[in-house]
């Protein structure tokens, strides 16, 4: 059930917003075993003027790039799957992105369960009532 969002440099394009979000939660299933059906992937594109890393625009260096910010419940996947993953999304978005710059980056937030949730339920009452019913 992770809400992903996704900042790429570019002007807005719905085919490749369709890729990245299909991509990006495959790798999320696969990595870190999340539920796909409940995958949420927000795409935002930021003109490669308007970003800047080591002090240059984008433009000025002739790439692409990307931030990715996904919340996952915290103590759900372990180093190994969570360095997986990281890797696994810096390759996709050099294949999506045709290359990107060093300075991309993906940040995973492990929040507690009970601050995290959808449908008007957290996560930890989630995980309750599923012990519950199989108790």
């Amino acid at each position: 059930m992770p809400i992903i969002n996704v900042s790429v440099t570019g002007k807005p394009d719905a085919k490749l917003s369709a890729a990245i979000a299909k991509d990006i939660t495959e790798i999320t299933a696969t990595h870190l075993r999340k539920d796909p059906t409940i995958t949420a992937v927000v795409v935002s594109y930021i003109d490669q003027q308007h970003w800047f890393a080591g002090g240059r625009s984008l433009a000025e260096h002739g790439t692409n790039t990307f931030w990715l910010d996904i919340k996952v419940v915290d103590g759900t996947n372990t180093k190994l799957e969570l360095e997986a993953y990281l890797k696994a999304i810096f390759e996709a978005f050099g294949r999506l992105l045709g290359g990107v710059h060093e300075e991309s980056y993906a940040f995973v937030h492990e929040v507690p369960a009970a601050a995290y949730g959808f449908g008007g339920k957290s996560q930890e009452f989630r995980f309750i009532s599923g012990r519950l019913k199989a108790a």
